[in-house]
């Protein structure tokens, strides 16, 4: 049996306090000894509910403390920079979500801080754990479809989020919020992406014109290959959580995602129905697990992590890229980012 690695988890919100129940219930190699969140009285309730010995009201509280031995960062994106590189400061191994930050400046210098301190950094990009979206990496690895030359993504949320959320200081705006996931997708399979244009709009909901944000958006763009991709986002997938990948090859194409959320068909004579995906944590709940447990397998085995932090930047470089596309109205070039 592998040893136990007693875990700090900073940001207990909504996707921290997924991952505490995660961690404590599901991640067999995890003692999770340490929470914190700037509001104190969400670390406490998540201490409190999974018997976690630790809280604190400050990320330097988890990073200081004597048993933690790795970190995992869930925290508010505009904070990572700081608890990144404050937490390689320590010597401690780092597992971030996404996005890294909002920046490239600031990822730049998160990737100096943990070059420089020689730490383990593995960022999150739970997709690439689904079984379906890895299970298409691999046939695409087997030449099942022959040469990939068209990428599809399709990323759509089922309601919008709070307005507050979605000022670009708190989100980085639609595109860096939402399609960074398929931009690492489409990197995966494909390669480099090196230009993009991006057409975008309030189309659904007047009242995010206030934010400065969209609410769809659909990107085309070329891979360093010469093959093409497109993506589409949009906060208006009002009948559920609708992600999906297509990647069309030479002999063939593959599909991955789902709607249908229980295995069931109701068929009547009013006609024939089911149940759709409502949001991500029942999407990718399994992917959650499985990336974390994949987190601390490479931390015992001292072997390289699927996701690096150069994917990271890569992924928010194409995401500044498009957001600029946007602006601008014209396509530009990944590498000048």
């Amino acid at each position: 049996m592998k040893k136990m690695i007693n875990i700090g988890l900073i940001g207990t919100g909504r996707l921290g306090s997924m991952y505490a129940e995660f961690l404590v219930q599901r991640v067999p190699q995890a003692n999770l000894v340490a929470v914190a969140d700037l509001i104190p009285e969400r670390a406490k309730t998540v201490a409190e509910k999974f018997d976690i010995p630790n809280w604190y009201d400050s990320h330097r509280g988890v990073n200081c403390d004597p048993q933690v031995d790795a970190v995992v960062i869930t925290a508010t994106t505009s904070n990572h920079k700081e608890i990144v590189i404050d937490t390689a400061r320590e010597g401690k191994p780092i597992f971030c979500e996404k996005p890294m930050t909002l920046s490239l400046d600031d990822a730049r210098e998160m990737k100096q801080a943990v070059t420089t301190a020689g730490v383990f950094y593995q960022q999150g990009y739970m997709r690439r754990f689904d079984k379906g979206f890895s299970a298409v990496k691999r046939k695409i690895d087997e030449g099942v479809i022959g040469t990939p030359v068209v990428f599809r993504g399709s990323s759509r949320d089922p309601f919008l989020p709070e307005l507050n959320y979605l000022l670009p200081e708190n989100s980085g705006g639609q595109i860096l919020d939402m399609a960074i996931h398929d931009f690492d997708i489409a990197r995966w399979y494909m390669g480099d992406i090196r230009s993009i244009y991006a057409v975008g709009g309030v189309l659904a909901f007047p009242e995010v014109e206030s934010t400065g944000d969209t609410d769809n958006v659909v990107m085309a763009f070329t891979f360093q290959s010469g093959a093409l991709g497109e993506v589409d986002i949009s906060r208006n997938g009002v009948y559920g959580y609708d992600i999906r990948a297509e990647v069309l090859g030479t002999k063939g194409t593959l599909k991955a995602g789902y709607l249908r959320d229980t295995p069931i068909l109701v068929m009547t004579k009013e006609g024939v129905t089911h149940d759709v995906v409502p949001y991500f944590p029942e999407r990718f709940c399994e992917a959650y697990v499985t990336q974390l447990n994949d987190y601390l397998n490479n931390l015992s085995n001292e072997t390289d992590p699927l996701i690096t932090i150069d994917d990271g930047i890569s992924g928010l470089q194409v995401a500044v890229a498009a957001t600029d596309s946007l602006k601008k109205g014209a396509a530009v070039n990944v590498a000048g980012y």
